[in-house]
């Protein structure tokens, strides 16, 4: 993964997005999609002790004892604030915690998941482009809008037809928002503008058409996307 121009520093917040290779399906199933999900909670912290493929075929004994202990030293790379994985992209919201934390989780997580979905699919070769993107968060209203706008993506892209099934979308961090029930996502941060988690599913809801239809004028003007 070739070096950044500018590098991302810590205690930052950015949006980070990557895609597959010419606009290919990186996530074509529920079982890829398990296996990111996997890979996010496990690549998150710093020096996990083996490489997630490895750790897969231990034990479930051996991997509870290792998961425990490396979540109660809760060394971390980023606080992941929020994400969605979709057919042929990704989104994350993040926090850098130590020097370098995003380009190692992002490495880490995108060689973990092309090893495995090219082991899966008998391809071989780079999966993701080689430069992912970053979007510093500057204010407060950025930092709501970009939690929102990923929360949205799968229906923008109608990957789920309603809102009610956005809601049940189980590859992003919105369960965790609604529920109020953090596994892999720092949801304190967002949830702290809002009174009740119940207004940020408002404020989330209450963008949805809009987002689509600007979508969809977007993909008009912008035919190469």
């Amino acid at each position: 993964m070739p070096g950044r121009l500018t590098p991302l520093v810590n205690d930052q917040i950015y949006h980070i997005f990557n895609r597959g290779i010419d606009h290919r399906p990186t996530f074509t199933s529920r079982s890829e999609l398990t296996r990111g999900m996997i890979a996010i909670d496990y690549y998150r912290f710093v020096k996990p002790p083996r490489r997630l493929s490895k750790f897969l075929k231990l034990s479930n004994e051996e991997r509870e004892k290792i998961t425990k202990n490396i979540k109660s030293r809760n060394e971390k790379l980023i606080d992941i604030l929020a994400f969605c994985l979709m057919p042929n992209h990704f989104h994350f919201l993040v926090r850098q915690l130590r020097t370098n934390g995003v380009s190692k989780f992002l490495a880490n997580f995108q060689n973990s998941y092309t090893r495995y979905f090219n082991v899966k699919t008998r391809r071989i070769g780079p999966l993701f482009l080689d430069q992912f993107k970053a979007v510093r968060i500057e204010t407060d209203e950025q930092l709501l809008h970009v939690s929102r706008y990923i929360h949205l993506n799968p229906l923008t892209s109608y990957v789920v037809k309603q809102f009610e099934d956005l809601i049940k979308y189980p590859w992003s961090s919105f369960i965790e928002y609604i529920n109020v029930s953090p596994s892999v996502c720092e949801v304190n941060t967002i949830l702290g503008f809002f009174k009740h988690p119940d207004d940020y599913v408002s404020f989330v809801k209450d963008n949805a058409d809009y987002q689509r239809e600007l979508d969809k004028i977007k993909h008009l003007i912008h035919e190469d996307e």
